[in-house]
């Protein structure tokens, strides 16, 4: 059977919002991503057994489109040494894709001193393993990006928030300056939010409860109000695109925050 012009017309027509769609679902996938975090207790998923508890990286999907998806590899305790140590960078890199994004932020447990397993020394080893991260984002075509420690809620006498993480932020910084790393300066911005807080009101953004008094880790206002200032960095320095940053500007209610049950320990 013969073919008219018209019809071979018609047909071609008729192909093109096929042919766009494919286009299209081929650039959302491209443009669909992982924002992986590697970090320690502050924000790190938080189990039933541990609400109020809650870590910011819990929020943070909250403030991001659906092309972006958080991987929280962030977990309790660990600093930038032991994170390395127990072979937990290693597991992100062998998951990380290109045109994903690899947030790190520690030094809460950096600085334990005492305890060799996890001190670093600001300007040496902290930012020797914090190399680590970042140069192993990169060679996987990843984008490492550097999040100074969130702050611990503390005040002196005339109620002013106080710093607690010594060299650690600006070690950081200075890391982040030297290579090209996107720096989100969380520790500046949360020790202003606890300012304007004042000392009463943070007690409703930390883990106080009726047994405990716990200055570091978040309950779920904490957690989203902690997470917001990380949406909002990430929006700021371009790492992520207008688009890709939701909600900065509007109540999160806390109850989609969710404790799900604790992981069994495997069974070999």
């Amino acid at each position: 059977m013969s073919v008219t012009r018209r019809q071979v017309g018609i047909a071609a027509l008729a192909a093109v919002p096929l042919a766009l769609a494919a286009t299209g679902t081929a650039r959302a996938a491209r443009r669909s991503r992982t924002l992986h975090i590697a970090g320690d207790s502050t924000a790190a998923q938080k189990y039933a057994d541990a609400a109020p508890e809650t870590g910011w990286g819990m929020a943070l999907p909250f403030f991001l489109n659906k092309d972006v998806r958080v991987a929280n590899h962030a977990m309790n305790g660990r600093s930038s040494k032991s994170f390395v140590d127990e072979g937990r960078l290693d597991a992100i890199l062998a998951a990380i894709r290109p045109g994903d994004i690899l947030l790190v932020q520690f030094a809460h447990n950096d600085e334990k001193a005492t305890d060799p397993a996890r001190y670093t020394e600001p300007w040496t080893t902290y930012q020797d393993y914090l190399r680590r991260y970042v140069d192993g984002a990169r060679a996987r075509g990843a984008r490492p990006v550097l999040a100074t420690p969130v702050e611990r809620r503390r005040f002196d006498a005339d109620g002013n928030a106080v710093p607690t993480h010594g060299d650690y932020p600006a070690a950081m910084r200075a890391l982040a300056e030297e290579t090209g790393v996107a720096l989100l300066d969380v520790e500046a911005l949360s020790l202003a939010l606890w300012q304007r807080l004042g000392v009463e009101e943070t007690k409703t953004y930390f883990n106080w409860t009726a047994t405990e008094r716990d200055n570091t880790h978040f309950n779920p206002p904490g957690a989203v109000a902690v997470a917001r200032l990380v949406a909002q960095e990430l929006r700021r320095t371009r790492v992520l695109a207008r688009g890709e940053v939701i909600r900065l500007h509007e109540d999160v209610p806390t109850s989609w925050i969710t404790w799900p049950p604790a992981p069994q320990p495997s069974v070999s």
